[in-house]
């Protein structure tokens, strides 16, 4: 597939991701928004309900006891009537109708009727004659009560006045606000908790729940009491189970949404790894048309000595028998460092291919390597020492892996080596504890910077050499040694300074 092609693929689905993502957070935003105030205008008109109710019962209040005057008075006037008229069924006595003289004059004045009461009733009379003025009489007192009536809603006015003067917590009784408050919110379909206090207009609290926060107090309502009697108050209500309640309804969309971004986040790696598998395939394509072209040189060099050997001419002069044998050596050991590397590849794709572990002593194999590098050492003008101290060397690897990492480190430091100096190479071993083989491969080479140090065992990683192009690899050679060490149990690191040369630490548990 094509770059551009997995490119175009790649910005289409990062768009639609993008999208949707987009649209399910504006929902779920949008949905909280609406359930908040769905909540608000629910809390507030119950909170408004109570204040109304609360108003209602202190408007009652005081009309109840307005009434009970007005009705006592009323029936000390029909049982004093009653009582007068039920002393005679004939002609009324001088003491009766002086008594009823001084029961209308009482009502008259309190009516604020003018006259004397021969005017209303004559004297002397008859019973039928004091009946008829009685009851002109009470239409009188009944159209007074009618026009009272019509002042009622003044009258109720001034008594929500005077309502200022009842102490707060008889007009705002706290188990009344909490039982008609919760009453109007499970009818509202709100059943949850709550705790409330009630201020002054000063903000001076006059009580509160025991659960009410009052420094700082999470989703507040207030509502204000009694705000046309008296001095008004203030109910604050909070919900600490709020925000429960409003994610209560839209926690469906969140699961949606996780596994929107766990989608976007697989899609992304999957597009990652597509990118870094492509690079592999093109490195290891490189590599094995690279490979193939070193194999066949030595292949071809050995080939033609091979033949130059079957030429009689040549057999006779025994410089050049000397000469072809040490070609045909040379090519012999190119071969197997390429086909070397071919194994290091394959341990990339199987870990356990090829590795036969067994005890072997470290000291002896590293010293092999030494005297085998001596001679490319001393070609550059450089030397090479080790160091081998360890008093317990024997460690359970496999040789030929064991092998290859100590040559590759000491291949990379004559590779790396500084061209103003003679390389210098040292190997050493020694035991840190006594579970441990721990072995140092150091140089004078040119070293690694800080920010490539870190990097240099992931695999195809090669560290910049400038203008020097006469360093060949494919980044295989320490990612090799990094795999091949951790399959021994064991760990590596590097210590390097930019201009003075590195430091590879291998730690081998002992066998």
């Amino acid at each position: 597939m094509k770059k551009s092609l997995i490119w175009l693929l790649t910005g289409v689905m990062a768009i639609t991701f993008g999208a949707l993502l987009y649209f399910q957070i504006m929902y779920l935003e949008n949905m909280v928004k609406m359930r908040e105030a769905q909540f608000s205008e629910i809390v507030l008109r119950c909170l408004s309900s109570t204040g109304a109710y609360l108003e209602k019962r202190e408007t009652m209040h005081f009309l109840q006891e307005d009434i009970a005057v007005m009705e006592s008075s009323i029936m000390d006037y029909n049982n004093q009537a009653s009582s007068i008229w039920g002393l005679s069924k004939g002609p009324l006595s001088n003491e009766i109708i002086d008594s009823i003289s001084g029961l209308i004059s009482e009502q008259s004045q309190a009516l604020g009727l003018t006259g004397g009461l021969e005017q209303q009733i004559g004297r002397p009379g008859s019973i039928d004659n004091i009946q008829n003025r009685y009851r002109n009489m009470q239409q009188t007192l009944r159209g007074q009560y009618l026009y009272q009536r019509g002042l009622l809603n003044e009258v109720i006015l001034s008594i929500l006045r005077d309502a200022g003067n009842r102490p707060p917590k008889e007009r705002a009784d706290s188990t009344i606000i909490r039982d008609y408050l919760n009453n109007e919110l499970q009818e509202s379909g709100l059943n949850m908790p709550f705790n409330f206090s009630v201020t002054n207009a000063r903000g001076q609290l006059i009580y509160t729940t025991n659960k009410f926060e009052k420094e700082s107090p999470k989703n507040l309502y207030t509502q204000t009491l009694f705000p046309n009697t008296g001095t008004p108050l203030k109910l604050n209500v909070e919900f600490p189970q709020r925000n429960r309640y409003i994610f209560s309804s839209v926690r469906f969309i969140i699961p949606t949404l996780i596994f929107t971004v766990i989608l976007l986040i697989v899609f992304l790696i999957t597009i990652i790894m597509a990118f870094r598998q492509k690079k592999l395939s093109e490195i290891k394509t490189d590599f094995i048309h690279n490979m193939t072209h070193e194999l066949k040189t030595p292949i071809s060099t050995i080939s033609l000595a091979s033949q130059m050997l079957n030429d009689s001419s040549v057999r006779k002069s025994e410089a050049s028998l000397n000469r072809l044998a040490g070609v045909i050596s040379d090519e012999t050991k190119r071969l197997q460092f390429q086909v070397e590397k071919v194994l290091q590849m394959s341990v990339f794709d199987n870990s356990d291919a090829s590795v036969k572990l067994s005890v072997t002593d470290a000291n002896e194999v590293i010293q092999n390597v030494v005297d085998t590098f001596k001679i490319k050492v001393e070609k550059f003008g450089g030397s090479i020492s080790s160091n081998l101290r360890a008093r317990d060397s024997f460690v359970e690897v496999d040789q030929m892996h064991f092998t290859n990492i100590i040559h590759n480190l000491l291949d990379n430091a004559i590779k790396y080596r500084d061209e103003d100096r003679a390389p210098n190479l040292g190997v050493e071993t020694l035991n840190p504890n006594e579970k441990t083989l721990q072995i140092r491969v150091k140089d004078n080479g040119i070293g690694i910077k800080k920010e490539d140090l870190r990097r240099i065992f992931d695999k195809f990683y090669r560290v910049p050499t400038g203008n020097r192009h006469d360093v060949k690899g494919f980044g295989l050679g320490l990612a090799y040694v990094k795999k091949m060490v951790e399959i021994f149990k064991g760990s590596i690191s590097a210590e390097s300074e930019f201009g003075k040369g590195s430091v590879f630490i291998i730690n081998l548990p002992l066998a």
